[in-house]
């Protein structure tokens, strides 16, 4: 009896000596502090190995001990690699990391742009948001080829981009993200708007680089339509529409406050003091809104407007030559009170 207490008393002891091993192990192995370096964001390319993980984590010098990491990327059978950029500033152990990795970056990510001016703007607005680098989709937008497949030029490229609350997927694309704002494009123009803009003799591009210019004159709603409607006026009169904010575009001053004679002579398609109609493209990316403004705008007689010298952001409107030099000398006037030269 006393032999098989011996047995079952020295079985105990071996089990639990064993288990505390199995426990150093496994806490050596999957939960002690393996990365040594958490200030990095690890890339994992499309079609990546395992290898070339391994690779990466070796370039930034990630972990302490490579055989570690072994083991628990055999243990918890991490083979299917997924793509993405990973912060790994959250990572201790190897557990950690490899939970990370595993995970993949499949989720979605809201993007949120307005008030862009130009495709630079818009790829910086984009920034590092998606997997993507930003310099591909710069590339991608200045491509005669990739824009060609949307209708579209380097000069008129804007126009695919409606300002919007957009929920994409991170691991997107730059291609399969183009695509996508041009889903929107489409569905912005309709049948019914598309053939609004025909009744106006307009093209959605021409309404777009029309809706640019109002909204370079004037956020403000109430007279959005206005505006469209004076320069609507002028190119069925054709005359010369004379926006400044074109001639800001061309000089590629967006803070000027004041436009100078000099300034007029700047020889650019986008200067309308210099050359009829409309532009090339838009001068900035013109919200859903000002489109429906340009679309349905106000008919009325007026051909001028200037800046109220009160400053309040809001027009004198006049279809008078006479009237409109009156309003342009009182702005002027306000412009040399405040001591503002340009």
């Amino acid at each position: 009896m006393k032999k098989i207490w011996k047995i079952v008393l020295w079985s105990a002891l071996l089990i639990c000596i064993l288990a505390g091993v199995a426990c150093v192990v496994f806490h050596k192995t999957f939960l002690s502090d393996n990365v040594q370096n958490r200030e990095v964001v690890i890339v994992v390319p499309p079609g990546a190995n395992f290898e070339q993980v391994m690779d990466t984590l070796r370039k930034y010098e990630v972990l302490k001990s490579e055989e570690s990491f072994r083991k628990t990327v055999e243990a918890l059978k991490y083979k299917k690699i997924k793509m993405g950029k990973y912060d790994i500033s959250g990572c201790r152990s190897n557990l950690n990391l490899v939970r990370l990795l595993r995970r993949g970056q499949h989720y979605s990510v809201k993007f949120t742009f307005n008030n862009v001016r130009t495709v630079d703007q818009f790829v910086d607005k984009v920034g590092n948001k998606f997997f993507f680098e930003p310099s591909e989709l710069r590339a991608m937008l200045r491509n005669r080829d990739t824009l060609k497949k949307y209708g579209l030029d380097e000069a008129t490229a804007v126009c695919l981009f409606i300002p919007n609350t957009y929920e994409l997927y991170y691991d997107i694309t730059a291609s399969d993200f183009l695509d996508k704002m041009y889903d929107n494009y489409q569905q912005f123009w309709n049948e019914q708007r598309k053939a609004t803009a025909s009744e106006i003799g307009l093209t959605p591009v021409q309404v777009a680089t029309l809706a640019s210019i109002v909204e370079e004159e004037n956020m403000r709603p109430s007279e959005k339509a206005i505006i469209a409607g004076l320069y609507m006026n002028r190119l069925h009169k054709g005359m010369l529409l004379q926006s400044d904010p074109t001639v800001k575009f061309a000089i590629g001053d967006f803070a000027r406050k004041r436009i100078l004679n000099v300034d007029l002579k700047v020889d650019s398609p986008y200067n309308t003091y210099k050359y009829r109609g409309l532009p090339p493209g838009p001068i900035r990316i013109p919200e859903a809104s000002t489109m429906d403004s340009v679309l349905h705008y106000r008919h009325h007689n007026y051909i001028y407007m200037c800046a109220k010298e009160d400053f309040s952001g809001y027009h004198n409107f006049t279809a008078s030559a006479t009237v409109h030099a009156q309003n342009a000398a009182r702005y002027r006037a306000a412009l040399n009170a405040r001591n503002i030269k340009k």
